[in-house]
């Protein structure tokens, strides 16, 4: 199943720095079974350009039956994380990005505070800062009590997050693991989530606007954290990367013992920040966008579209959420 996700809907890993072992196009060839009942080969010699339809083809081009992939050995990565400023990182993205193989950063909505991210290949023996009291009980039992609080008492979101930063994100830390354990990382309790990829050059005048508007916006309360990634260009039709080195931001509302929170305004105002500097939404997450927004996103959209009637004319592949995209 995560095999079939990292094709069909674009799962990444933060990178920005070319690097031949982590290229985006970890996926060399692959073998669908069409509407028709054809079985079909593709890969960058082979049927082009399907393949490069099919690397991101949300399902609807056919059922993938097998996928080549580009491997490496195993290897460890040192993860170090240590705490800083919105401004900081922001006027020194270029820096950063060259410092590490692996950087992001998580912002906290409300304030100035950013804990930065550093995942580098490393020979060091495996070590962990991993603690059941400070990792579970203040930073999964007490968070999701406290946000439940916040539902009742909203202005205490801004208070969570300075809180929360200053419990758990003011000191350095570091890992060293085997690079899939270091890459996973806990996602906690139940959530809705937006995340747009963007220029990558527009990452700054993006989050500056989205701090704006919280800023003027008293009773608009956004959880932490934003998380804030990079990667690669690449030239899949429907990846929100195409042709374009991009900066996902990724925003979240927690759901305190499942319970919804208000979110509908922050999410109005942070799709029209995406839009406005040339966003497109991951293919997993929420969003509100037609074929007549995917059409201005992706320079290759109705190529796309042109690949898929071919490959399904009758709509087999299709449901409700596609219909949407697609007409």
């Amino acid at each position: 199943m995560e095999v079939f996700k990292c094709t069909v809907i674009d799962e990444l890993i933060t990178q920005i720095q070319p690097d031949p072992l982590f290229s985006p196009w970890q996926v060399v060839a692959m073998t669908l079974l069409t509407a028709s009942g054809e079985i079909l080969e593709c890969s960058e010699t082979v049927n082009p350009e399907v393949f490069q339809a099919a690397c991101v083809h949300l399902g609807c081009l056919g059922i993938i039956l097998t996928i080549t992939f580009q491997c490496v050995s195993e290897f460890y990565l040192q993860e170090t994380t240590f705490p800083s400023t919105l401004k900081e990182v922001l006027d020194n993205l270029e820096n950063h990005l060259k410092k590490s193989e692996y950087f992001r950063f998580l912002w906290f909505p409300h304030s100035e505070n950013v804990s930065i991210i550093y995942q580098d290949h490393t020979n060091k023996p495996p070590s962990s800062s991993a603690n059941w009291f400070w990792d579970y009980a203040i930073g999964y039992y007490l968070l999701e009590f406290l946000l439940w609080i916040s539902t009742f008492l909203p202005f205490l979101v801004s208070w969570i997050n300075h809180f929360f930063f200053w419990l758990l994100f003011t000191g350095k830390v570091e890992n060293v693991n085997l690079s899939y354990k270091i890459f996973n990382y806990e996602c906690r309790f139940k959530q809705h989530v937006q995340d747009w990829a963007i220029p990558i050059e527009k990452t700054k005048d993006a989050l500056l606007e989205l701090k704006g508007i919280l800023e003027t916006n008293p009773k608009m309360v956004a959880h932490y954290p934003v998380e804030v990634r990079f990667t690669q260009r690449d030239n899949f039709l429907l990846s929100p990367c195409f042709q374009r080195n991009s900066c996902y931001i990724n925003i979240i509302m927690y759901r305190p013992y499942g319970k919804d929170v208000p979110r509908h305004n922050y999410w109005l105002a942070y799709e029209g920040v995406m839009k406005k500097f040339g966003g497109r939404p991951h293919w997993a997450k929420a969003h509100t966008c037609t074929r007549k927004d995917f059409e201005k996103m992706y320079p290759g959209f109705q190529k796309f579209c042109c690949i898929r009637e071919k490959l399904d004319p009758r709509g087999m592949f299709l449901n409700t959420y596609l219909e949407r995209v697609f007409y």
